[in-house]
C-alpha cells in the first residue's frame, strides 16, 4: 500500500501559509469567491497567512482590467491578504509574469539533478509509436526520449529540432492524504512523464504553479474539485524539487466542492448571471450576507443554523470540515439570508449603504443636504423589510419626487369606493396640527374605520397608494410624515381626481 511523501508537512497555526492564485480572466465569479474566502477564512482560524498572487502567463487572455476587477471584488467583499500583489512581501514579484528567471533557475537544479529530461518526440511521432507497440493513443506519450543519447540528441538537434522538458515521472504509487476527501492514491503508470517547459523555453503553468508554491511555502493548497487530477502532476514535481534542494516539504491538498447552478447537476457556470459577483453586489447584496452564503456552499456553522457573522465564521471554519459533496447555488437563500444581514446593520451604516443605490437609480445626482437626511430618517422604515439594498429606490422613490407614478397592481387592487375614501382622508387630515404618525393614525382611524366601518386592510389601501404609487410600501403614517401634511394632502387629492377623471 503506498504512503504519503515522509516530507509532507504538518505545519500548524501561525506556521500556515495558503495562497489564492486566479488568472485575470474575465469577471470574478462566485466559485472563484468561494475558493478566496475558505482560504481567507482558514487562514485567519489558525492564525496562519494568505499570500495573492496572479497566474498570468497565458497574454492571449489575460488582461489588467480583470486584474483590477478581482482587487475591486476582494477590497469590496473584505477579503484582505498579508502578501502578494499590491501589499508586497518577501517572495516578490506575485505576478507569473514576472517571474521567468526565477523559474529558469529552478528548470537548471532539475536538469542538474535528472528530474527534467530533453524530450524531441512529435505529437505524430508518439502516436507513430503507439500504433506499432498496440498502445492505445489516448494513452499519449511513451516516455520514449527517457535514455537518449548524447549522440541522439545531438542529431534531433541537427535536424533543427528544439527540446521540450518533461518531468521524470516516478515509477511507483503516489499518494496523499485530501483534508477533505481522505487517501487518495494514483497508481504508478497512470501519466506518462510530462512536458513542463515548451520547445520556445516557456514554462507550463503545470510547472509553475507547483514552483510558486514551494518557493512561497505554501503549506496548504486549498483548492476546487476540478484542479484534484492534476495533483498527481504536482505530487511528482515536488518529489524532485524536494530532491533538487529547492524546498524541503510537500503541502496539504484540499479539494473543495463542485457549486452547482440551480438545476441539473452541472457545475456553475461563468456565463450564469448567479456566477456574476459583480452582478450580485449591484442588485444589492452586501458583503456579509454574499460571503455568509458562499461560505454555506460546502461547510456549516451548524445543523440548524444557516446566519452568523464573518467573526464567527473564521473562528469556527476548518477546512477538514468541509463536506466533498456538490453544492447548490439557491439565490432565494442567498436573497434571504442577505435580508438578515441588513437587519443586522445599525441604521447609520444601513442608510449609508442605501444612498449609492438611491443614486444609481437616478433619484438624485450629488443628493443635496436636504435629500441626504430626508434619505437617512426614512432608512429605518425599510430596513426591515428589503432583502437587497437594490430594492431601496423602489421602497423610497416616492420621498424625492412631485410625481408619483402609480403601478397598474396598486390601481387595480383599490376598493370601487377608493375616491371617497382618499376624500374623508384629505378632510380628517386637514385639520391635524401636529402631523406626526401617531396624530396621523388617530385622525384617518377615526374617519376610515370608526366613520365608514372599514377594515384596516381596505381603509389604508388608497393612501398607501396616493402616496407612494405602490400596494407595498414603507409605513404609511411614517411615510406621511416624512412628507409633510401639505404634500401628503396634496397627492391624496391627485389620485381622487385621478380615480374621477
Amino acid at each position: 500500500m503506498a504512503t504519503p511523501h515522509p516530507l509532507t508537512t504538518t505545519a500548524s497555526g501561525a506556521d500556515v501559509r495558503v495562497r489564492f492564485c486566479p488568472s485575470p480572466t474575465g469577471l470574478p465569479h462566485v466559485g472563484m469567491v468561494r475558493t478566496a474566502l475558505y482560504n481567507w477564512a482558514y487562514a485567519r482560524h489558525t492564525g496562519g497567512k494568505m499570500v495573492f498572487r496572479i497566474e498570468d502567463t497565458d497574454a492571449a487572455r489575460d488582461s489588467e482590467e480583470s486584474f483590477r476587477q478581482l482587487v475591486d471584488a476582494l477590497t469590496w467583499l473584505k477579503i484582505d491578504w498579508d502578501e502578494g500583489v499590491e501589499v508586497g512581501g518577501p517572495h516578490e514579484p506575485y505576478r507569473q509574469s514576472q517571474r521567468h528567471d526565477i523559474y529558469r533557475g529552478v528548470i537548471d537544479k532539475l536538469v542538474a539533478s535528472g528530474a527534467l529530461y530533453e524530450s524531441y518526440s512529435t505529437a505524430e511521432e508518439i502516436d507513430a509509436r503507439n500504433e506499432a507497440n498496440g498502445r492505445a493513443k489516448q494513452l499519449g506519450y511513451d516516455n520514449f526520449d527517457r535514455d537518449l543519447t548524447d549522440e541522439q540528441k545531438a542529431a534531433f538537434r541537427a535536424e533543427g529540432r528544439q527540446p521540450a522538458l518533461r518531468l521524470r515521472v516516478p515509477d511507483e504509487d503516489l499518494t496523499y492524504v485530501d483534508l477533505i476527501r481522505g487517501e487518495v492514491t494514483f497508481p504508478a503508470g497512470s501519466f506518462p512523464d510530462f512536458v513542463v517547459v515548451r520547445p520556445n523555453g516557456i514554462p507550463l503553468y503545470t510547472f509553475v504553479n507547483p514552483v510558486d508554491d514551494a518557493l512561497m511555502g505554501i503549506t496548504h493548497v486549498l483548492r476546487g474539485e476540478d484542479l484534484m487530477p492534476s495533483t498527481a502532476r504536482q505530487l511528482a514535481l515536488y518529489a524532485a524539487l524536494i530532491d533538487a534542494g529547492v524546498t524541503t516539504f510537500v503541502p496539504r491538498f484540499a479539494h473543495m466542492p463542485l457549486v452547482l447552478g440551480e438545476t441539473g447537476n452541472k457545475k456553475l457556470s461563468k456565463r450564469d448571471p448567479q456566477a456574476d459577483l459583480f452582478l450580485h453586489r449591484e442588485r444589492g447584496f452586501i458583503h456579509e450576507g454574499l460571503l455568509n452564503y458562499l461560505a454555506l456552499l460546502g461547510w456549516s456553522i451548524g445543523h440548524d443554523r444557516d446566519v452568523f457573522s464573518l467573526e464567527e465564521f473564521t473562528e469556527a471554519f476548518d477546512i477538514v470540515n468541509v463536506n466533498p459533496n456538490p453544492a447548490r447555488f439557491d439565490q432565494k437563500k442567498a436573497e434571504s439570508i442577505n435580508g438578515d444581514h441588513i437587519r443586522m446593520l445599525d441604521e447609520k451604516d444601513f442608510a449609508e449603504r442605501i444612498v449609492p443605490y438611491l443614486a444609481a437609480a437616478g433619484l438624485f445626482d450629488e443628493p443635496t443636504h436636504e435629500q441626504l437626511v430626508l434619505a437617512f430618517r426614512a432608512a429605518p422604515l425599510i430596513q426591515e423589510r428589503v432583502q437587497l439594498l437594490g430594492e431601496a429606490p423602489g421602497m423610497l422613490g416616492f420621498l424625492f419626487t412631485d410625481d408619483v407614478s402609480y403601478e397598474a397592481d396598486a390601481l387595480k387592487g383599490l376598493p370601487a369606493n377608493a375616491a371617497e375614501v382618499l376624500d374623508a382622508c384629505v378632510a380628517a387630515l386637514e385639520p391635524v396640527a401636529e402631523f406626526t404618525p401617531e396624530k396621523i393614525q388617530d385622525a384617518l382611524a377615526a374617519a376610515l374605520i370608526d366613520g365608514l366601518e372599514l377594515k384596516p386592510r381596505v381603509a389604508y389601501g388608497p393612501p398607501r397608494v396616493a402616496i407612494t404609487g405602490r400596494r407595498v410600501s414603507p409605513p404609511l403614517f411614517e411615510s406621511m410624515e416624512l412628507l409633510g401634511k401639505d404634500e401628503s394632502l396634496r397627492r391624496l387629492r391627485a389620485l381622487s381626481e385621478h380615480l374621477a377623471g
